[in-house]
Formats: C-alpha cells, structure tokens, sequence
C-alpha cells in the first residue's frame, strides 16, 4: 500500500493528515504518538516506541535466563 501524505501548516509547524484507513490499521486515534524511525531504504512510522521495544527485549533475555530464581522470587 502507497500513499501520498500533504504537509500542511500548523502554527509555526509543519503537519500531515492521515487517512482514516491509515490510523485503523496502526490502531492509533487522535492524540496518540507516532514515531518515525530510520529503516533500510527510508523511515518508517509505528505506534510502539523503539528504545521500549528495546528494553522488553533486554528483560526477555533475562527473565529466559534467570526463570528458576523469578520462580522462587514469585513464591
């Protein structure tokens, strides 16, 4: 899917517009944060912040490592 997104002004600042098809599927509504993050080729734009997604991957490894004493810790 392409589509072509107009910068319009807001104030002093620079906005743009995006189609309700687009926010659906990025199950955002208004007032929700984007973030645009460099990928290969380009930016991408995603509702999940990258340094959290980050982080839970960090606590991931940890919790794999560390099951048995999370076990006893949760007794």
């Amino acid at each position: 899917m392409v589509l072509a997104l107009k910068l319009t002004k807001i104030g002093n600042s620079v906005g743009s517009v995006f189609p309700k098809e687009v926010m659906a599927r990025l199950h955002v509504e208004q007032g929700d944060t984007l973030y645009l993050t460099e990928a290969p080729g380009g930016f991408r734009v995603t509702p999940y912040e990258p340094e959290f997604e980050e982080q839970m991957e960090a606590a991931r490894r940890v919790m794999k490592k560390r099951r048995n004493v999370l076990r006893e810790l949760a007794k």
